[in-house]
């Protein structure tokens, strides 16, 4: 009965996350809106308890701003934080990809090709969410190649907290596409064994993100 409970808490609270998640990336939910507990609480039926773990996570993932005795607020994005994270990512997964190159198997390669086809059928589909689990595979089978585990533990923590700007990059239209064909480039430099090549693309790849992102931006 106990671990029923703790299942039905748990499944709560990511119904809960998934709601505010996509009610933020399209846009239902705006920057500076409250997030209301006791309605939540209400619409689910439900302790403040998983709505309140739920917020934290949302926070940690750049949703949600938690304001003392205000409540939950949805995050503003402002264009210095999509530059300074994808100049960061940028410069650390390009470090990741010039180590890799070297250590790379030739059955390493063929997973990610495997991983980027996968995303090919994605990106046609249109499946935004998986999509974006799928190119994180990929992102880190790479970098753990590159055999540094500090540097793997940082590029993580820092992705984590910008998971939405990522998500809003990839939904924009034709994004997914490039981002296939930008992947393809980057596995024939990791099969020509070459570093400088694997890190001058990774970078690109990085930089785009953040260009198309700061556009859409513009023309909101």
């Amino acid at each position: 009965m106990k671990n029923k409970s703790i299942e039905r808490h748990q499944t709560l609270r990511e119904k809960i996350l998934e709601s505010i998640r996509d009610a933020i990336l399209r846009g239902s939910l705006r920057a500076g809106e409250r997030v209301s507990e006791p309605e939540l609480a209400e619409r689910y039926g439900i302790s403040r308890t998983p709505i309140r773990e739920a917020f934290r996570q949302l926070e940690s993932e750049g949703y949600l701003t938690v304001v003392p005795r205000k409540g939950a607020v949805v995050t503003a994005l402002s264009e210095r934080d999509v530059e300074e994270f994808y100049s960061i990512k940028s410069i650390l997964e390009g470090y990741a990809a010039n180590l890799a190159a070297q250590r790379l198997s030739d059955k390493d390669i063929e997973k990610l090709e495997a991983i980027n086809n996968r995303l090919a059928k994605l990106a046609s589909a249109g499946d935004v969410k998986t999509f974006f689990r799928v190119h994180n595979e990929f992102h880190e089978h790479f970098i753990r190649a590159s055999g540094n585990s500090r540097l793997l533990e940082l590029i993580q923590q820092l992705l984590k907290k910008f998971d939405r700007l990522r998500i809003a990059s990839l939904s924009l239209p034709g994004r997914m596409e490039i981002s296939v064909q930008e992947h393809r480039k980057i596995i024939d430099a990791f099969r020509q064994r070459d570093s400088e090549t694997a890190d001058l693309l990774v970078r690109k790849n990085a930089a785009y993100g953040g260009q198309v992102l700061i556009q859409s931006m513009n023309n909101d």
